[in-house]
């Protein structure tokens, strides 16, 4: 974590600016979770693929499109996607809609400014997009209205949240819901208060998960992201969780979820105080989580965002009940081998003996945590799996933590016909070399890394 000092809170600095003279100033969706599909590793041929669409630090004028197969390492689609006619993009939150379509709503002026509209823009492709219009929020002596994020309820009504200040205390936000009332996305029905999360709670972010309705919101006072619960949409909402209650530190906003492919949730934040992009995840329905880590690649350049997750086409395939031996993308002469219980990368080769040709040969079978991951089996029936994220061969003991750790997920290599494989249980962990020993890190984001975790399935030694 950053040891600097505190950054003053955008309340503070929202009013001491205000006081300045003005020469001073210079989603295949889950019915009800948004941007979710099911939760499940991608199928033979198939991809998960997340989109986010940030404005970025540097300018709030404009917006990058980002994807990733892993909800880590998101990669640059499209500089400048999209520009708004006038005014500025801010808090872009994105949609998926029912019509095939994607959608962004966001902020349509920069902080300092009056600002009582949301902007749309819609696009086919998630990279190309086109202004539809700002829609003035229709609430009495309204301010602001700030930080709209999408919300589907499991009937497939479509929302906006929206976070608005009133004239009579400009930095005092409430969090209002917007229902849209046609399918085309162009008319909304009146503002409704969220009972219970009440004033002074920004960037509220909402999902469904069975029956309950669960709520992410930003205390401005305390600067702490809280969580807090409702049977009903519009609430009443019961605040329990405050303070640094999951870990994440102060100075955070912006939170959006999405559930990864192994049935975890995921959050995303923005650590505004340290300048650093947030992730964390929790597998016990948002009660811990785990510690944040920073977000590779966008960390410092994107700022606010929402996700939609996909399953698309065009996906890593590999067989499976037939063997393997498994080829480094960036070392062309090493193979995976077991060596002594451990996963090693040596160099094998046609003059190899008999016993290291049958120690770098692999059967593939369908993952012991989800039939659409993988598992590798060696010749004595013992399955890959880490361990103090060493990729070592252990006898399966019929655990469910067995079968998670020797699970993974298929994602595309960097070179043709090369894969990664990402660890079931910790999203974003990859199979690397390293010193010519495999485990489990997580991604850095950089090229290098990418091909370190990259193999390519051949034909069987043995």
């Amino acid at each position: 974590m950053s040891t600097r000092p505190p950054t003053p809170s955008r309340r503070a600095l929202l009013r001491a600016l205000a006081a300045l003279p003005a020469s001073a100033l210079l989603l295949g969706e889950m019915p009800g979770l948004l941007g979710t599909a099911l939760a499940a590793a991608p199928p033979s041929g198939s991809a998960t693929r997340y989109t986010i669409v940030p404005f970025l630090n540097s300018n709030d004028g404009t917006v990058n499109v980002y994807q990733s197969d892993d909800a880590t390492d998101f990669r640059l689609t499209k500089a400048s996607a999209y520009t708004p006619p006038s005014n500025r993009i801010r808090d872009a939150g994105v949609l998926k809609h029912t019509n095939g379509y994607y959608y962004l709503t966001y902020t349509t002026h920069t902080w300092q400014d009056v600002s009582t509209t949301i902007g749309f823009a819609r696009s086919s492709d998630r990279v190309n997009w086109t202004f539809l219009y700002d829609y003035t929020v229709p609430l009495a002596n309204l301010s602001r209205a700030w930080a709209p994020e999408w919300f589907v309820d499991s009937d497939g009504s479509v929302y906006v949240i929206v976070s608005c200040s009133l004239t009579s205390d400009e930095w005092i936000f409430t969090p209002y819901l917007l229902k849209a009332a046609n399918s085309a996305l162009t008319a909304w029905g009146s503002p409704v208060a969220l009972s219970g999360i009440g004033s002074n709670h920004i960037d509220t972010f909402l999902v469904r998960n069975g029956s309950t309705y669960h709520a992410f919101t930003k205390n401005e006072t305390t600067k702490y992201i809280e969580y807090a619960t409702a049977s009903n949409l519009t609430g009443p909402y019961t605040i329990s969780r405050t303070g640094d209650w999951a870990g994440w530190g102060s100075y955070r906003e912006g939170p959006a979820l999405v559930q990864l492919d192994n049935g975890g949730w995921r959050i995303f934040f923005d650590g505004y105080g340290d300048g650093t992009y947030y992730s964390s995840d929790s597998y016990d329905t948002f009660a811990t989580w785990s510690a944040p880590a920073a977000l590779p690649v966008v960390s410092g350049t994107a700022r606010h965002f929402t996700v939609v997750k996909e399953t698309v086409s065009g996906g890593p395939s590999l067989a499976k009940g037939v063997t393997r031996s498994f080829r480094s993308a960036n070392f062309s002469t090493r193979y995976w081998q077991s060596q002594s219980a451990l996963l090693n990368l040596p160099v094998v080769s046609a003059s190899s003996t008999a016993a290291e040709k049958q120690a770098s040969t692999f059967t593939v079978v369908a993952g012991l945590a989800d039939a659409n991951g993988y598992s590798f089996r060696d010749t004595s029936g013992n399955y890959l799996r880490h361990w103090d994220f060493r990729g070592r061969f252990d006898a399966n003991d019929g655990t469910s933590t067995f079968a998670k750790d020797a699970t993974f997920i298929a994602r595309t290599g960097t070179s043709s016909g090369s894969l990664r494989f990402e660890s079931y249980n910790y999203p974003g962990y990859y199979l690397r070399h390293y010193n010519y020993q495999l485990r489990v890190d997580r991604t850095d984001g950089t090229d290098l890394f990418r091909q370190d975790s990259s193999y390519v399935p051949v034909t069987a030694w043995a």
